[in-house]
């Protein structure tokens, strides 16, 4: 999943921020500079992030240089904003993008009341969140392969009740959960293998292999949740799954055969795809 990560700072070329700051009250232009000199491209909106999450002078101080020092912005400051919500973030946990919120709408449109909620590859519970502050107090059920994301999302999850499961898939619902699944939303990783080293390195360095690595031709992972999907769904119920524009005519093949009717919805402002397909 290509990231959409500000332009990551080249600290070899940089000044400490220490140099740039004032001992005792750091000031908005040299947190700007700092940032600037840095490389960061939106040097005045992180800035603005980072001022508000700081509590002291010398917090403020840390964590211009761990940005400066090529750390991505939302785990300098600990958090993701997406569709509104602040989502805690972790070093280790996939980051939530901007165009994933697409896929949250196009499940609220499809399900606008929907009862049971699976976030499966939940990463840090982003779209199980969004989707619990929108709906009328769903059951929110997340699972994730990787313990630290699972760490991550029961924190995120906790407010909206969520259950958040470890394991492979499908493997890690309580069976009680087969055939009830009223929004299933899968954020596979879909990076063809190949192409992972060509990601940015906010995504390289940061953020988990498995979070990323779709198989040779991306969708590995998805080609095995569209076919066990239909036995967890409910009479209606929608699976979704990101994916990109080269790889969504093979993302519809494997909704359709696997039974669902399936539809493609695009942003064409957030670069998103996003596959539907509905259990009959």
């Amino acid at each position: 999943m290509p990231p959409t990560f500000p332009a990551s700072p080249t600290p070899a070329s940089s000044p400490a921020p220490s140099a740039l700051f004032s001992a005792s009250l750091p000031s908005r232009d040299a947190v700007v500079a700092a940032l600037r000199a840095a490389g960061c491209v939106f040097a005045e909106d992180e800035a603005a992030l980072i001022l508000t999450t700081a509590r002291t002078a010398a917090d403020l101080t840390a964590l211009v240089g761990r940005r400066v020092g090529g750390l991505p912005l939302e785990l300098v400051l600990g958090w993701a904003e997406f569709r509104g919500l602040r989502i805690a973030v972790a070093p280790g946990v996939f980051v939530p993008r901007r165009r994933t919120e697409f896929l949250v709408s196009e499940a609220l449109a499809h399900a606008p009341h929907a009862n049971v909620v699976v976030d499966l590859c939940c990463g840090s519970g982003a779209v199980g969140a969004a989707l619990a502050a929108a709906l009328d107090r769903p059951e929110v059920h997340a699972a994730d392969v990787d313990p630290a994301a699972v760490r991550c999302a029961r924190g995120n999850l906790a407010d909206a009740g969520g259950r958040v499961y470890a394991g492979d898939l499908f493997d890690a619902l309580p069976d009680a959960l087969r055939g009830r699944v009223d929004i299933l939303a899968a954020n596979v990783p879909y990076v063809p293998t190949g192409e992972v080293a060509l990601l940015p390195a906010e995504a390289r360095d940061h953020e988990p292999l498995v979070a990323l690595d779709g198989g040779t031709d991306g969708l590995d992972v998805l080609r095995r949740v569209a076919a066990a999907a239909p036995g967890w769904l409910a009479p209606g119920g929608c699976l979704l799954v990101e994916t990109s524009e080269r790889q969504a005519p093979d993302a519809v093949g494997a909704f359709t055969r696997a039974g669902l009717a399936t539809r493609l919805a695009v942003c064409e402002e957030l670069y998103a795809h996003v596959v539907i397909g509905v259990r009959d």
